[in-house]
């Protein structure tokens, strides 16, 4: 058993508290590798931004539990080194699919836990998370849950169709689970196809996707329902179209790709949402990158010359969403 205290982690009571009063949203990042970990690192620092650092179970896979711990022990003495006396850093489950993946991440010193039964029916959600919160509570590590179902696919995560929250539940759910924070389902959705073209309007300008916009009548009840209680989006990737001409420019293949608009999230985040998950616009900025460098210097081999410019133009993204998007700069 490691404790997050142990670490140099924080969880995420007191961030979300802050956020909510604040009208502001906390990043919470996905990361896969060191690059992505030194690209949110550096930013999050420059900025005085607290941060969650993301990790679902295929990349817990992918990176390995016990390496992906002292990975965030790292980040928290970067963080230092580039000059954040008192990084506000979490190391969070996203999208944990069982009390077993919960409790292991507890025990290996996450700070903060998702457990998402929302593809469960309603009683089941409650006792599957009621389960997790009572074990993870028992040594202050924060736990979400997700009430409604997003659209879309990431990694693990998948479902033809979305199923928005109801906001006569919220009250019976989170009394009776105790869980920290809530995810919520207003229209936003996994992954770089976020919407069907049938779904979307085209820009006669442009030619380019419109999407749907999200549910704010949705937010608003669960806002009424649970007023200050901390609120969470999902699938919120603006999948940036320079992104994806980049790709396509550079022999990638990505027709009708298409992400939530930033006005929306920019909304959102001055309401109860109190962190908005980005995964997607990550992955697109790194391998717009690397697609670029490649094409244009085809004897590069060396990883460092095509990740460097992979970190730098992450690193542009996540310093564009904290100060133009989430407005979480200077909030640590």
């Amino acid at each position: 058993m490691v404790s997050f205290k142990e670490l140099g982690l924080v969880n995420t009571r007191e961030m979300f508290a802050k956020a909510v009063k604040g009208g502001y949203a906390i990043p919470a990042f996905n990361f896969n590798n060191m690059e992505q970990l030194q690209a949110i690192i550096q930013a999050a620092a420059e900025l005085r931004s607290p941060v969650i650092l993301q990790v679902s179970k295929g990349a817990r896979n992918y990176a390995n539990q016990t390496l992906l711990r002292y990975m965030a022990q790292g980040a928290v003495e970067y963080a230092k080194e580039l000059g954040w006396e008192n990084p506000q850093i979490v190391l969070h489950l996203d999208h944990g699919d069982s009390f077993e993946l919960c409790k292991s991440c507890v025990d290996f010193g996450f700070s903060s836990v998702m457990i998402d039964a929302s593809s469960l029916p309603y009683e089941d959600n409650i006792a599957l998370t009621k389960k997790v919160v009572d074990y993870a509570h028992q040594y202050d590590v924060t736990v979400e849950a997700e009430l409604g179902v997003l659209a879309g696919v990431e990694e693990e995560v998948a479902s033809e169709v979305s199923h928005y929250t109801k906001p006569e539940e919220v009250v019976d759910f989170a009394t009776r689970t105790g869980c920290d924070s809530l995810a919520i389902s207003i229209g936003t959705s996994h992954g770089a196809y976020k919407f069907k073209p049938e779904q979307c309007t085209r820009d006669p300008k442009t030619g380019r996707l419109v999407p749907p916009p999200l549910a704010f009548d949705v937010l608003k009840g669960v806002e009424e329902q649970l007023p200050g209680f901390p609120i969470v989006l999902h699938g919120s990737s603006s999948v940036p179209q320079e992104y994806v001409d980049m790709i396509n420019k550079y022999g990638g293949k990505m027709p009708d790709a298409v992400g939530i608009p930033e006005e929306q999230l920019r909304l959102a985040s001055k309401s109860a949402v109190c962190k908005i998950n980005i995964d997607s616009d990550s992955r697109l900025a790194m391998t717009a990158a690397v697609r670029k460098d490649l094409y244009e210097n085809p004897g590069h081999f060396d990883p460092r010359q095509y990740l460097k410019p992979a970190r730098d133009e992450m690193k542009k993204m996540y310093i564009h969403k904290i100060v133009e998007v989430l407005g979480s700069d200077g909030k640590a």
